[in-house]
C-alpha cells in the first residue's frame, strides 16, 4: 500500500513540476510583452502629435499589432495549461478522497475487531499463545507499529488532499486572472485595429500625391547612401591602415616578441575580433528603451507599389534625448555629421564595426578608446530615433542577430 501511495503522489506532482516550469516560461514571456506593448504605447501617443510622423507612426502600429497577438497566443498557451493542470489536480483528489474513505472504513472494522477482542479479552489470548516471551513482544510491537503506520498513513493523505485542494483553487484563481488578461488583450487588439485602420486611411490619403511621397522617398534614399558612402570610405580607410601596419617590420618585430610572451600569441586587434565575435546574441542594446520600427534588408514601401526600401542596419524608437551607448570595447573612427542623419559614431572592434546615427550631441572623438556600455551621444526630441548597423569589415550585418534587448536596462 506504501509503495503504491507513493507512485500515485510520484505520477502527480512530475506533471505538476513540468507544468510549473512552463508556466514559468509562459509568464516571464507575457510580462516582456506586456512591457513592449506599453514602450510602444508610449512612443505611439508621441507619434500622434506629430501630423508629419504619419509612416513612423504605421510602422509602430504594425510592431504594436504583431505584439500584442503574440500576447494573446501566449496567455491562451497558459489558459490550456492551466486547464491540464487543474484536471490532474482534480483526478489526484478524487482518487485521495475514495482512498481515505476506504481507509476509514478499514480503520473502523479494526476498531471493531479490537472492542470485541478486549471484550472477549481474545487479545490476552492470542498474546499469551505466543511461543515465549520474545514473541509476544514481537507480535505486541507489529500491532502498534500497524496502527501507528495505519495512523500516520491517514494523516500524510488528509494533508496532501488539503494542499492539492489549495493547489486546485490556486489553479482556477490564476485561470480567472488569464481570463481576463485575454479579454483585455483582445478589447486592446480592437482598439489597435481602428488605430492601424485610421492610419491606412491616412497613408491612403498620402498616397493620392505619390510625387510628394515618391520626393520624400528620394531625399531619405540619398541620405542613406551619404551615410553608407561615409561609413565604407572610413572602413576602407582603416583596412587599409591595419594592412600597412601588418606590413611594417614594426609590426612584425612586435608580434614575434609578443609570441615570446603568449603561446601561440594573437594581435589585440585579433583578440578584439574574436571577443566581439564570441559575444554573438549577447551585446547589449545601444539604448535603455526602444522598439525597432524599421528593420534590416530590404522591404516594400507600405504605399508605394513596386518601391522597395533598402536598409542596412535597424531603426529603434526610443525616449526622447535618450543616451547611447557602445556596445562593446573598441575605438572611435569617426564622427560625422550626415544631412538626414544627423552626427554619426563610428566604432571599430578589430573587423567588426558598430555605427550608430540619428545623435543630437556626442561624447566622443574620433581616435579615443571607447569601453562597453560607455555613453557616446544622445539622440534627439523631435525625432528620438537612432539608426543602428553592424558591419565586418565591407560586409553589412543584421544587427537583431548580435544585440540582446534583455541585456540592457
Amino acid at each position: 500500500m506504501g509503495k503504491y501511495l507513493i507512485t500515485v503522489i510520484l505520477l502527480f506532482y512530475i506533471p505538476l513540476s513540468i507544468f510549473g516550469q512552463d508556466r514559468k516560461v509562459l509568464e516571464e514571456q507575457r510580462k516582456q510583452l506586456i512591457q513592449e506593448i506599453e514602450q510602444t504605447s508610449n512612443l505611439l501617443a508621441t507619434a500622434k502629435k506629430n501630423k508629419e510622423a504619419a509612416l513612423d507612426r504605421f510602422f509602430v502600429l504594425q510592431r504594436q499589432i504583431k505584439k500584442r497577438q503574440q500576447l494573446i497566443n501566449t496567455l491562451k498557451e497558459e489558459l490550456v495549461l492551466t486547464d491540464a493542470s487543474i484536471l490532474r489536480v482534480d483526478e489526484v483528489i478524487t482518487f485521495l478522497s475514495n482512498d481515505i474513505d476506504r481507509l476509514k472504513k478499514e480503520y473502523s472494522q479494526m476498531l471493531q475487531i479490537a472492542y470485541r477482542h478486549r471484550k472477549s479479552q481474545s487479545f490476552l489470548v492470542f498474546l499469551f499463545s505466543a511461543r515465549n516471551f520474545n514473541d509476544a513482544y514481537r507480535r505486541w510491537q507489529y500491532i502498534r507499529q500497524y496502527d501507528r503506520y495505519r495512523k500516520r498513513q491517514a494523516d500524510v493523505i488528509i494533508a496532501t488532499q488539503e494542499s492539492l485542494r489549495d493547489r486546485a483553487s490556486t489553479l482556477v484563481a490564476r485561470k480567472e486572472e488569464k481570463q481576463k488578461l485575454l479579454a483585455s488583450s483582445v478589447r486592446q487588439q480592437s482598439l489597435l485595429s481602428k488605430e492601424l485602420k485610421e492610419k491606412d486611411e491616412i497613408l491612403s490619403s498620402l498616397k493620392e500625391n505619390e510625387a510628394q511621397l515618391s520626393g520624400v522617398l528620394e531625399k531619405q534614399q540619398a541620405a542613406h547612401q551619404k551615410l553608407n558612402d561615409a561609413i565604407e570610405e572610413i572602413i576602407v580607410a582603416e583596412m587599409a591602415k591595419r594592412r600597412k601596419a601588418a606590413r611594417s617590420s614594426e609590426a612584425l618585430a612586435k608580434r614575434k616578441e609578443e609570441a615570446k610572451d603568449v603561446v601561440g600569441g594573437t594581435a589585440v586587434a585579433s583578440n578584439l575580433v574574436a571577443n566581439f565575435r564570441k559575444n554573438k546574441g549577447r551585446l547589449p542594446w545601444p539604448v535603455q528603451e526602444g522598439i525597432i520600427t524599421k528593420n534590416f534588408g530590404t522591404q516594400p514601401h507600405p504605399t508605394l507599389k513596386g518601391i522597395q526600401i533598402s536598409n542596412n542596419g535597424i531603426d529603434i524608437e526610443t525616449d526622447k534625448e535618450a543616451t547611447v551607448y557602445a556596445i562593446f570595447d573598441g575605438e572611435v573612427v569617426g564622427v560625422q555629421f550626415i544631412p538626414g542623419y544627423k552626427t554619426t559614431v563610428i566604432l571599430q572592434h578589430g573587423q567588426y564595426y558598430s555605427v550608430y546615427s540619428n545623435l543630437e550631441d556626442t561624447f566622443v572623438k574620433r581616435g579615443e578608446q571607447i569601453s562597453a556600455s560607455q555613453r557616446i551621444g544622445k539622440v534627439g526630441r523631435d525625432k528620438p530615433e537612432l539608426h543602428f548597423e553592424i558591419w565586418r569589415e565591407k560586409q553589412r550585418l543584421n544587427p537583431v542577430h548580435w544585440v540582446n534587448k534583455s541585456k540592457r536596462g
